[in-house]
């Protein structure tokens, strides 16, 4: 399947199709994951002010560079650019014998706390994997299991910095990959930052599209 066609089934399944403003909102992450249908840009920043915890506009560079211009002109403030990845799961291999690796919530979540500064639960249809060193979980990241879809969402990848080019980010991703596999997805994507791009790529994942997280102006120094 060529990129294109990979990009037109994400935007189908992955970016609110059955909400009208393409808004999802959980508990405490909000977001504008699509234009809307009538193209009223303000009135969904309006509604973004409204809602509770983090919101952002998530905006795709294939939505165009008016969008992107719009949001600016109404005061929203771009975050780093990410590069939307994709791979298919059976593509990649099974994780190594030589790290261990644990399928946990509470380690993850304590790991990604230390890192970020900031303590996040796992969304409800997450699965958490950590490697483990000397007993302790030292790099990790959650898979998104979604009803419905093709695709798996790698997320949450975090390594301990002293732990880092040893392979264990690869492992957890190569064991998030396999968990996604046996629940029978058959993409996996992920947004990736500078530091994860060649990772995933060096296991096969490929660019389909970039994004950038627009925040309020408030909510945006952080």
């Amino acid at each position: 399947m060529r990129t294109t066609e990979i990009l037109a089934l994400f935007d189908e399944q992955l970016r609110e199709p059955n909400q009208p403003d393409g808004l999802y909102i959980g508990d405490g992450w909000s977001a504008v994951i699509r234009p809307p249908a009538d193209g009223d840009v303000g009135r969904l920043i309006a509604r973004m002010r409204e809602l509770p915890g983090h919101v952002e506009w998530k905006y795709y560079s294939h939505d165009g560079p008016e969008l992107r211009e719009r949001l600016v002109a109404a005061g929203l403030e771009p975050d780093d650019e990410e590069t939307v990845v994709v791979a298919e799961a059976a593509s990649i291999p099974p994780p190594p014998d030589d790290v261990e690796l644990r399928v946990v919530t509470d380690e993850f979540v304590d790991l990604a706390a230390r890192v970020f500064g900031s303590r996040f639960e796992l969304p409800e249809k997450a699965v958490a994997v950590v490697a483990v060193v000397d007993g302790e979980a030292v790099s990790g990241g959650r898979v998104d299991l979604e009803d419905g879809v093709e695709f798996a969402g790698l997320f949450g990848g975090v390594t301990l910095p002293e732990f880092r080019r040893r392979g264990l980010y690869r492992a957890v991703v190569a064991k998030r990959a396999e968990l996604a596999r046996e629940r029978g997805y058959r993409w996996l994507y992920s947004d990736a930052l500078p530091t994860s791009r060649p990772i995933l790529e060096r296991l096969g994942f490929v660019a389909i599209t970039t994004t950038t997280p627009f925040t309020l102006p408030s909510a945006a120094a952080h």
